[in-house]
C-alpha cells in the first residue's frame, strides 16, 4: 500500500479509553455494502486482537431506523442529537444524495466541525459536505458514477478518482468495497500490517489496495484495447465532454491522419472514432440523469449538444426513450423503493 503523508497517516481521534469511534451517519438510501464494508474488517481486528481498538455506531437524524438502497434496515440507530460529540464522523450515502440534504444535520456537522472532529463522507456522502461547505480547499472522492454529477453541481472543487482520500481532517471514500481498503488501512496503521493482512484471509479477499488505486480499470483493461493511439484517442475523448473536440482535432493532436485514426478504431473498438465519442458523451448525460437535479438542458450543455432538442433526439436513440421519459421513470423506482 502506498504511504500516504505524515499529515494524512493518522487522523482519526481517539477516545479517552484509547478506542477509536467511527460514528456512520446513515442517510436513506444508504448502500449497506459499504456499510458493512466497514464495520465487519473492524469486528474481525478487535477479534484478532482479542481486544476492543475499534468501536462504531450507527447513527440517523432522528434515532429511528435508516432504509438502505436495498430496502433492508438496521434495527438500532442514534439520534444525532442524543449522541454526544462524536470524534470521527462518516456520513453514509448513495442513491440521490442530494434529496436527503437537512439543514439541521448541516449545521450540526459545522458545529463538529468547529470542535476540530474528523469529518468523512462514504460513497455520494460528500454531497453533504459539499452542501455544508466543509469541502472547501480539500481534494475529495466519491464514488465514480456519481463524479460528472457532483463536477457539475460544485465544480470548484477537486475530485479524485482514488478509492479513498484522506486530508487532514476530512476523509472522502468512494463506498463500496473501497470502504473496506480505507479501513484496512486504518487497521495497519493503527495495529499493525499483519493484523489488516489476516483480516483479508478472514474476509476471503486477496490483500488491500492502496488508497491511490483508481476504482474502475484502464480503458485498455476495460475495452481489451492495447494501441497506444486509440487509447490516447480515448482518454482525449473522455477529458472533453462539455466542449468536444472534433474528431480532426485528436489525429492532429495524436499526429496521424484522419483516415488511419477511422481506421484504427474500426479495427481495435468496432465503430468510427465520431459514433466511439457519441457514446461517451451519451453515458455522461445518463449518469447526470441518474444522479443530478440538473435540468434536462443544463444536461445537453454539459455533454457538449447546443441544442436542447438535438440532444433530446440523440438520447432517444441510444437509449430508447426520451430524458424526460427516463427521469420520470428513475423518479418513480426510488420513490416505489423507499
Amino acid at each position: 500500500m502506498n504511504a500516504l503523508s505524515d499529515s494524512q497517516t493518522a487522523p482519526l481521534l481517539t477516545d479517552e479509553d484509547g478506542v477509536i469511534t467511527l460514528s456512520l451517519l446513515l442517510l436513506p438510501e444508504y448502500s449497506m455494502m459499504s456499510l458493512l464494508s466497514i464495520t465487519e474488517p473492524l469486528r474481525i481486528a478487535n477479534s484478532i486482537l482479542g481486544k476492543k481498538v475499534f468501536h462504531w455506531q450507527c447513527l440517523s437524524e432522528t434515532g429511528k431506523p435508516v432504509i438502505a438502497s436495498n430496502g433492508m434496515a438496521l434495527e438500532q440507530a442514534i439520534s444525532i442529537q442524543s449522541c454526544g460529540q462524536p470524534k470521527n464522523v462518516f456520513v453514509q450515502a448513495s442513491f440521490h444524495p442530494e434529496n436527503h440534504i437537512n439543514p439541521d444535520t448541516m449545521k450540526w456537522l459545522r458545529d463538529l466541525d468547529k470542535q476540530d472532529c474528523v469529518i468523512g463522507a462514504v460513497d455520494t456522502g460528500c454531497y453533504l459536505l459539499a452542501k455544508a461547505r466543509l469541502l472547501e480547499k480539500h481534494e475529495v472522492t466519491l464514488h465514480w458514477e456519481a463524479k460528472p454529477a457532483f463536477q457539475e453541481r460544485y465544480p470548484h472543487l477537486k475530485v479524485s478518482d482514488e478509492l479513498f482520500k484522506i486530508n487532514g481532517k476530512r476523509i472522502t471514500c468512494a463506498g463500496g468495497t473501497a470502504a473496506s481498503d480505507m479501513v484496512l488501512y486504518f487497521i495497519s496503521h493503527y495495529c499493525q500490517p499483519e493484523v489488516a493482512e489476516f483480516v483479508c484471509e478472514k474476509l476471503i479477499k486477496s490483500g488491500t489496495r492502496s488508497h491511490s488505486d483508481s476504482q474502475r480499470p484502464s480503458w485498455s483493461k476495460r475495452l481489451n484495447v492495447h494501441h497506444p493511439k486509440v487509447l490516447k484517442a480515448i482518454e482525449l475523448m473522455s477529458e472533453n465532454i462539455e466542449v468536444p473536440l472534433t474528431t480532426g482535432d485528436v489525429s492532429n493532436i495524436l499526429s496521424i491522419s484522419l483516415r488511419q485514426l477511422e481506421r484504427l478504431f474500426v479495427q481495435y473498438v468496432k465503430c468510427s472514432p465520431s459514433e466511439y465519442y457519441l457514446r461517451l458523451r451519451m453515458e455522461y448525460a445518463h449518469y447526470l440523469l441518474s444522479d443530478s437535479g440538473l435540468s434536462i438542458s443544463d444536461i445537453a450543455l454539459a455533454s457538449g449538444f447546443c441544442s436542447t432538442a438535438h440532444f433530446s433526439r440523440r438520447y432517444r436513440a441510444f437509449y430508447g426513450k426520451t430524458a424526460t421519459q427516463y427521469r420520470l421513470l428513475a423518479s418513480a423506482q426510488s420513490g416505489a423503493s423507499l
